[in-house]
């Protein structure tokens, strides 16, 4: 196999790991919510395996393209229906990333245990073995880059569970705007820190993290 031919195969993998772990993100959102009292994601067809309600445009081309970062279509949510809106709406937030953080413990059990041995390799077709390790890795990064608290990440409504009631209705209005925040950060970052210094700072802090929740999961198995 030619580079050229490797660097497809490699892509068809990622390709793959971005739709499973965006569909599984999603899909737990979807989940959540309807376990907590709310059905508007699922009488949209949200809560399926199906990855196509899931897929948002901008939002995977942007994973295509970073590797890194990216998001899937916002789960439809109307909070009136949680019996503690402020708190459910936290734990349907946090189910998406806590799901790939799942997600990425189970793939990597095979991995260490049959395919991660030399002894064991054979049984793990290397085919399989790699589309785990990027299912493995892409999990991660979904799961932590949707933990930073901007919206539209999960992060941001996850900060409503420990906001002081005080500070809420200003909460609710970052909530409504931030999304120039995140965005302003972002461009920031890729086209004036990394085009003077060289480093991305989001994706240095994204790699930190991904490292310390690889070695966690790796060492937990």
């Amino acid at each position: 196999m030619d580079i050229l031919d490797a660097g497809i195969v490699q892509f068809v993998y990622f390709l793959v790991a971005l739709i499973v772990t965006l569909t599984v993100h999603e899909a737990s959102h979807a989940l959540a919510a309807y376990y907590l009292g709310d059905p508007t994601a699922k009488l949209n067809g949200r809560l399926t395996l199906n990855p196509i309600p899931h897929l948002d445009p901008v939002g995977s081309i942007v994973f295509l393209l970073t590797q890194k970062i990216g998001w899937g279509k916002p789960v439809p949510v109307n909070p009136a229906n949680f019996k503690n809106p402020v708190r459910d709406n936290a734990l349907m937030a946090l189910a998406g990333p806590f799901s790939n953080f799942i997600l990425a413990f189970i793939v990597m059990l095979p991995l260490k245990y049959i395919g991660g041995n030399e002894s064991l390799a054979p049984y793990l077709p290397e085919y399989i073995a790699q589309l785990l390790w990027m299912i493995f890795h892409v999990s991660i990064f979904l799961g932590i880059f949707n933990l930073f608290p901007l919206p539209p990440l999960d992060g941001s409504k996850i900060l409503g569970i420990i906001m002081p009631k005080r500070w809420y209705a200003g909460y609710e209005k970052f909530l409504r705007n931030g999304l120039k925040y995140f965005v302003a950060i972002i461009l920031i970052d890729v086209f004036l820190i990394r085009s003077f210094f060289g480093i991305s700072i989001f994706a240095s802090i994204m790699w930190y993290l991904h490292d310390i929740v690889s070695m966690i999961l790796l060492l937990g198995g």
